[in-house]
């Protein structure tokens, strides 16, 4: 009896390890034909809705957008604020809305007084009021009330924007989207350059109802084709299908997004509004919507008038190192814009004041570094 406890155990673990082979390819069978059987989840059309604050977080390419609203005054003989309204103010870095308005950088003018930038480009779109520009290339403007100005800062550049209050019988609002969209490493260091998109210029597209009305600012809505961006931008190539979109719809209005590219970043940004639907989830004002760009997705109004910014593109997927003004790759490449900076200024500064303001009479106006000269009236 002894002699056969061994075979039965030696008979027991062949007969289990024949079955863990037989057993084995089975399962990798089994799992196979469960993978093909069984459909893969679907995928969400709605990543992510988060409220949004004065700077809107975006997604690569995009660096970040600020939304500007300010109810300023009727505007004093140097086109600003009456001094009245600067008392209790932190002047030269004022941010908190006081009066309905703010004063940023401005002392006497609300704006931005000179200052550089490296490294990416700046897309400012203008919907109420007028910004002065002037830059350290000498060349200078006065835009606004649906233009939209781009600058590519490449390698460097100083320029001040300016909020002049031209009226002076009546209050001066202002409201305007300033989008930084970051440069490719191979073309942070490309000389200066700014582009003027002029109202009368940017395409509108409408549905047969006329109950969406969408300003293409860069990329391609149907046959609406926005003006070409600056030859170095990101969204130059169309490969990169950078898309910068003013979405208007009108009450009991539906329209759905046509799809782009996979891995293309989509961000609904709802400014203006109380709620709408964005792929039958109830959105509420004031939120991004991140989006699935290569899936249909439907927007819906209900009651009110609503008005959403869409910022779309392909990611650049490079290292961001950003301080302050400059924008590059690395620490290094920083430190080396702060040196050179220090050292040229980008070209100095060629305007009697940073605070750059143009006469009350202009018009609106481009003068470009080249000489060239654009005047709208």
């Amino acid at each position: 009896m002894t002699e056969k406890y061994p075979r039965r155990n030696f008979v027991t673990k062949l007969s289990l390890g024949i079955t863990s082979l037989i057993t084995m390819p089975l399962n990798g069978v089994v799992k196979s034909l469960k993978k093909e059987i069984e459909p893969e989840p679907m995928k969400e059309p709605i990543k992510s809705i988060k409220p949004l604050g004065f700077q809107w977080e975006t997604a690569d390419p995009f660096l970040f957008c600020v939304h500007h609203e300010d109810y300023f005054p009727k505007g004093n003989e140097g086109m600003g604020p009456d001094k009245s309204y600067l008392s209790g103010r932190h002047m030269g870095d004022d941010f908190i809305i006081k009066d309905g308005f703010r004063m940023y950088h401005g002392k006497t003018v609300p704006g931005f007084p000179g200052h550089p930038h490296r490294g990416f480009e700046t897309i400012t779109v203008v919907r109420k009021g007028l910004v002065d520009h002037a830059d350290s290339l000498g060349a200078a403007g006065r835009y606004g009330d649906g233009d939209v100005q781009w600058m590519t800062a490449g390698k460097g550049v100083q320029h001040s924007e300016m909020f002049p209050l031209l009226n002076q019988d009546k209050e001066n609002t202002m409201e305007l989207f300033q989008i930084w969209l970051n440069l490719p490493k191979k073309n942070k260091m490309v000389d200066a350059h700014f582009k003027m998109l002029w109202s009368e210029s940017i395409p509108r597209y409408t549905n047969e109802e006329k109950t969406i009305d969408v300003e293409v600012i860069a990329g391609k809505l149907g046959d609406k084709i926005a003006p070409t961006p600056p030859p170095n931008s990101w969204a130059a190539d169309p490969a990169n299908e950078v898309v910068v979109w003013n979405i208007k719809m009108k009450p009991n209005s539906k329209w759905t997004l046509p799809k782009a590219s996979a891995g293309i970043n989509r961000n609904l940004y709802f400014y203006e509004g109380n709620s709408l639907k964005v792929a039958n989830q109830t959105v509420t004002n004031y939120c991004a919507v991140e989006v699935e760009a290569d899936m249909d997705i439907t927007i819906e109004t209900q009651s009110d008038n609503v008005s959403i910014l869409l910022l779309q593109g392909k990611p650049i997927s490079e290292p961001v190192m950003q301080y302050g003004p400059f924008v590059m790759n690395t620490k290094e490449e920083i430190n080396q814009a702060f040196e050179d900076y220090h050292k040229t200024q980008f070209g100095g500064w060629p305007w009697p004041k940073y605070d750059q303001v143009h006469d009350r009479s202009k018009g609106r106006f481009a003068k470009h570094s080249d000489e060239r000269l654009e005047e709208k009236g």
